[in-house]
């Protein structure tokens, strides 16, 4: 729903996650699969090496399909500047970790496809354990709210509005 807001967003992702244990679950799974789909597009070699490298830091390319997460910035820019620059930090970290993997000749790819599967079975577990459907075969913007729900009780945690 356009102009929507981020306390909508939160509350009504918030319904599909009321059991304690599937709260637990999805504090430590949607980060794994947040870090993991951006390591995962930061390794897809549909990019011609000339291009990818043109903007390098090392042998590490920057120009990469995990440069998708920028309009997702915009998108958590509109809902709420705070958020979005916590999550620009989060993936500038991500980032600084796939060139240092990436230095140290990690199968960074291979990695990230093991802890999203992984990631992936915990969630459903978590829904298996609460009852009810992940808030994402409702509405798949979604899939986008939850880093902002796991981001917010970080912020609540510190005192930090948004």
């Amino acid at each position: 729903m356009p102009g929507k807001e981020l306390t909508a967003w939160l509350d009504e992702y918030a319904l599909s996650h009321q059991n304690p244990t599937n709260i637990i679950i999805h504090k430590i799974c949607v980060p794994a699969i947040t870090l993991t789909i951006i390591a995962m597009l930061w390794r897809l070699p549909i990019i011609p090496k000339h291009i990818r490298n043109t903007i390098s830091i090392g042998k590490s390319g920057l120009i990469n399909p995990s440069l998708i997460f920028i309009p997702v910035l915009a998108f958590y820019w509109n809902l709420s500047s705070s958020m979005a620059i916590g999550m620009t930090i989060l993936f500038l970290l991500v980032i600084i970790l796939l060139i240092i993997m990436e230095k140290n000749h990690a199968r960074i790819f291979r990695l990230a496809l093991i802890v999203f599967i992984l990631a992936w079975i915990g969630q459903f577990i978590g829904h298996e354990i609460e009852g009810k459907k992940p808030a994402f075969f409702k509405d798949l913007q979604f899939l986008l709210i939850g880093p902002l729900w796991t981001l917010s009780h970080v912020y609540k945690f510190f005192g930090i509005d948004y």
